[in-house]
């Protein structure tokens, strides 16, 4: 690893020696930097340039293009690469065929947009934290924009720590009296009504519905922590006035679960509706029940799938890592029941034995969506006023490079599947 650092800080002093057709930026051990390798790799694609992911090779490396603007900004951000001349990557290409390997083109790099709000809750957002230390843009909406038809305008949309039940995560239990929540309720209520709708509940089981649809119409949508289990609750609340089912800091129906069409749903089905307004929790999906004393369990590690890249290439692209075991992390939503997945659901990562898997993705109408449970892969027992987490401090972070492997994910050609 000495060595290829050694030459890149040369190839960066003198950009026109030793030039090769191609640049091999691996991304297992030899790798001094993986999140910034991510976003090498955007900007090679947002420069129009090609480039290629090699799944399963070397933690899954990436095939870019010879240029000085990729060297010099290897070399400024410590990513790691090998010049690879025709002959070097023809051997390549021959041990990938012949292993459970591939190599997927990434044609185009992708608009992305957050959902978060305009002013700042205290906490952070890891997706947030990860685009910004790898380099890569993204544009911040929120309710109006939703509301008002932009959701059309992205390939890939983060949804931010919300809570799409309108039940402000059940905050004001703890925190009703803290000066952040206060603001943070009157705002959604002013945003709710200045749009048309009665309360923060209506609202959000409005911009749930969007995103349902954006998905559905061809979109790539990712989420973590609570934005996973309460977007699929509004979703299934979507037939019935959502008053009787999420109401802030009132009993809910004894029915509610009735209620609820999971028809719809990308992910989730048959889930029970936590029924008391001070417990604060959603529903049963959420297996770790974090912030609910009695329930609350313990974190061990998850493990990702071994998918085939040459007959799964879309599961291989989302768990591409230098680890294939890592430290479980707490949130609002941090892990999801088996016994609530619809049938279709592909689980990407999973605690072995127990009743409760980590990571999902599927395929929604023309689009697909894919849920990380937890709120920081750095911070495994974040709370609310904690410091962001530090990425100069984790580059080489397994956890986020699940989050990153899904900024890239859209950029992919598809392949069909080998039946």
């Amino acid at each position: 690893m000495r060595f290829w650092r050694a030459l890149a800080i040369v190839l960066l002093c003198f950009p026109g020696a030793a030039r090769a057709q191609h640049l091999l930026v691996p991304m297992d051990d030899e790798q001094g930097n993986h999140l910034k390798a991510y976003g090498l790799t955007y900007a090679a694609l947002l420069a129009g340039g090609r480039a290629e992911w090699l799944l399963n090779y070397r933690g899954g490396s990436f095939l870019l293009p010879d240029t000085p603007e990729i060297r010099r900004r290897a070399g400024l951000d410590g990513v790691s690469f090998e010049p690879l001349d025709d002959g070097a990557l023809n051997q390549i290409r021959g041990v990938m065929a012949n292993g459970n390997m591939d190599a997927v083109p990434l044609e185009k790099a992708p608009k992305i947009a957050i959902y978060t709000a305009p002013y700042s809750p205290p906490w952070d957002d890891a997706v947030t934290l990860a685009l910004k230390y790898a380099g890569i843009p993204y544009t911040p909406i929120w309710d109006d924009q939703v509301e008002h038809g932009e959701l059309s305008k992205y390939d890939w949309i983060h949804l931010f720590h919300e809570d799409f039940t309108g039940q402000l995560n059940k905050f004001y239990i703890s925190y009703r009296g803290a000066p952040w929540f206060a603001e943070q309720q009157d705002r959604s209520l002013a945003t709710a009504r200045a749009l048309g709708f009665p309360n923060i509940p209506a609202l959000k089981k409005d911009v749930a519905e969007h995103l349902r649809e954006y998905v559905s119409n061809g979109g790539f949508l990712f989420a973590m922590c609570g934005a996973t289990e309460t977007l699929e609750l509004a979703i299934a609340a979507q037939k019935v006035d959502i008053a009787s089912v999420f109401a802030d800091g009132t009993p809910i129906d004894e029915h509610a679960d009735e209620k609820l069409d999971w028809s719809r749903t990308f992910a989730f089905r048959d889930a029970h509706i936590e029924p008391s307004p001070y417990v604060s929790s959603m529903s049963d999906i959420d297996g770790h029940q974090a912030n609910v004393p009695g329930r609350r369990q313990p974190l061990g590690t998850f493990t990702l799938f071994g998918f085939s890249a040459k007959f799964d290439p879309v599961a291989s692209m989302l768990v591409q890592d230098h680890r294939s075991v890592i430290p479980d992390f707490y949130g609002v939503t941090t892990s999801f029941m088996r016994r609530t997945l619809k049938p279709g659901v592909t689980i990407l990562a999973e605690e072995p034995g127990a009743p409760w898997v980590k990571y999902i993705h599927g395929d929604y109408g023309k689009g697909s969506w894919t849920f990380l449970g937890g709120h920081d892969p750095e911070d495994p027992q974040h709370a609310i006023g904690n410091p962001p987490t530090d990425l100069s401090l984790h580059p080489n972070s397994p956890g986020y490079r699940l989050i990153l492997n899904n900024v890239l994910f859209p950029a992919a050609k598809k392949k069909p599947l080998k039946t």
